[in-house]
């Protein structure tokens, strides 16, 4: 049983309320657990959680269970295999190379409640509208949908229609759900990231076409985020938590988890034991942030 510690200076000085934004990255959402067991041994509890993609779930698990989160995600993670979560052979319709069968037994196995307005905190999945391309904020109603909408990565998974509308994977607009915490209602927001946030220079520009496609998707994700990060630090504290990973695994390597987890822990803990917050900027390692700076956020 992990013991709980006093709330560190800088997480007690953070006005009120604290929306936890809870990021995408596929697998490497584990690294959000240890994130999660470095706040919830300093009593760290949020008042509103906001995820998109991997996520949403994540963050839909922290809502049912504030300040004892972390232990009921770890065995979400650390037992999945990519097979049961992505599975060959169920292809429901030309809508997507997966069918949503894996994802949907791994939410049943996380023992959620059957509606947003029954989880213990309040809650929010981001997806995106695929008529319009206008974030869709998942605040209220079915649960499962709402988490099934926010990960279904286009041409992966499935579309989710819901409430009448074509839903699809909430990174495609809000990677770091940030500003959806900010319409929410927070007066400050931790945020939980999973990955490196943008990709480094290379040596020599891609040729093939899937690698120059990733490339320029992540290019994307990159500027989208710093977008975001620079919009909602100017107006609250935004305080954006290490993993202290420097290897990241393939998106659906579920092998690694328990390394995300622990790398994760440690880092997220010294970073939190030594942080001071002081008005609206962008928190992380080494003090405020310049946007120059945001491709150390995943590490």
């Amino acid at each position: 049983m992990s013991v709980t510690s006093p709330e560190p200076a800088g997480l007690r000085d953070l006005p009120r309320p604290v929306a936890v934004a809870v990021g995408g990255g596929g697998v490497l959402g584990a690294a959000q657990v240890g994130i999660g067991y470095a706040l919830e041994q300093r009593g760290f509890v949020p008042d509103l959680i906001v995820g998109t993609s991997v996520g949403a779930l994540n963050g839909a698990i922290a809502a049912a269970h504030p300040g004892r989160a972390a232990p009921w995600l770890d065995r979400v993670w650390t037992r999945a295999r990519r097979r049961e979560v992505f599975p060959f052979g169920y292809l429901p319709s030309r809508a997507g190379v997966f069918a949503d069968r894996g994802l949907r037994h791994l939410i049943a196995s996380a023992g959620l409640p059957a509606r947003i307005e029954d989880l213990a905190a309040p809650f929010t999945a981001v997806a995106m509208d695929l008529a319009t391309g206008l974030p869709a904020l998942l605040d209220h109603g079915d649960l499962e949908s709402a988490l099934l909408a926010s990960a279904a990565i286009p041409g992966v998974l499935p579309p989710v229609v819901r409430e009448g509308r074509t839903l699809v994977d909430g990174g495609m607009i809000a990677y770091i759900p940030v500003l959806a915490a900010l319409r929410a209602g927070a007066a400050s927001v931790v945020v939980l990231t999973a990955g490196p946030v943008g990709p480094q220079s290379p040596a020599r520009l891609p040729r093939r076409a899937g690698a120059v496609a990733a490339r320029a998707g992540l290019l994307l994700w990159r500027h989208q985020i710093e977008r975001d990060l620079h919009e909602v630090s100017r107006r609250i504290p935004t305080v954006v938590l290490p993993t202290g990973v420097d290897t990241w695994p393939a998106p659906w390597d579920f092998r690694h988890a328990q390394r995300l987890i622990d790398t994760a822990r440690l880092a997220a803990g010294r970073f939190l034991d030594g942080l001071r917050v002081s008005g609206p900027g962008l928190y992380g390692t080494g003090g405020p942030l310049t946007t120059s700076a945001l491709s150390e956020v995943g590490r």
